[in-house]
């Protein structure tokens, strides 16, 4: 799963709950920028073998600290924590709630595509319903639940008409991403060219995103 994760931060985003779409962004990949930062520093380990399954190259055989259930239960708590510390003049409870939900989202989504790479506990009792294995089907899943995720947000949303284009705009921005990495043959990075390379796309995808719900701010103000 890739940007199909961001479903959930579009969808969680609300004008109750004020989290900011880029802490969101942060928290749905919190799990993946764990284990590129593991990857990096040997301790969990990664294999990106052309054909390993039709959608990924990634045989992510040891990664128990950043994607077994346990201590993706755990990293949930933490991130909440962190939320509701960070930002605690603004945060609700609800919403440092919110939050541990979206870091927690990536395991479940993790679940649907991935092959039985994904402990239960340390590194035992593999788990994984294997849908990278068939790529348009995956494919598809992730694009409708971008869309579906945007479509919440746009929902719950009051925003002026150039944010509105302007969301849209990012999510064909993720789309064309998700065909590239679907579709376009590539050969196949190191492990720590791997893991470096979440840090810099994730981290764009979060600048972006930052980006993008302040358009048409100042317009707001110097109207009211």
């Amino acid at each position: 799963m890739f940007v199909g994760h961001y479903s959930v931060a579009f969808a969680a985003k609300s004008e109750n709950n004020r989290i900011p779409l880029w802490v969101l962004f942060v928290a749905v990949q919190f799990l993946d920028y764990i284990w590129a930062t593991l990857v990096l520093l040997g301790i969990e380990k990664l294999r990106v073998i052309k054909g390993f399954t039709a959608g990924s190259m990634l045989d992510s055989y040891f990664h128990p600290y950043s994607h077994s259930l346990i201590t993706a239960m755990a990293w949930s708590g933490v991130a909440a924590l962190l939320y509701k510390t960070i930002w605690r003049a603004k945060a609700s409870s609800s919403a440092a709630v919110i939050v541990g939900l979206a870091v927690f989202s990536h395991w479940i989504l993790d679940l649907i595509a991935h092959p039985r790479d994904l402990a239960i506990y340390d590194d035992t009792w593999k788990v994984g319903f294997g849908l990278w294995n068939y790529r348009d089907p995956e494919f598809a899943l992730e694009i409708a639940l971008l869309a579906g995720g945007i479509i919440v947000y746009l929902a719950r949303n009051v925003m002026p008409p150039i944010r509105n284009t302007a969301i849209i705009g990012f999510g064909i921005v993720l789309v064309i991403v998700q065909i590239g990495d679907t579709y376009v043959p590539r050969a196949p990075l190191t492990d720590k060219a791997t893991a470096m390379g979440v840090w810099i796309f994730y981290t764009l995808f979060v600048l972006v995103a930052f980006l993008v719900e302040k358009v048409g701010s100042r317009r707001q103000i110097n109207v009211s």
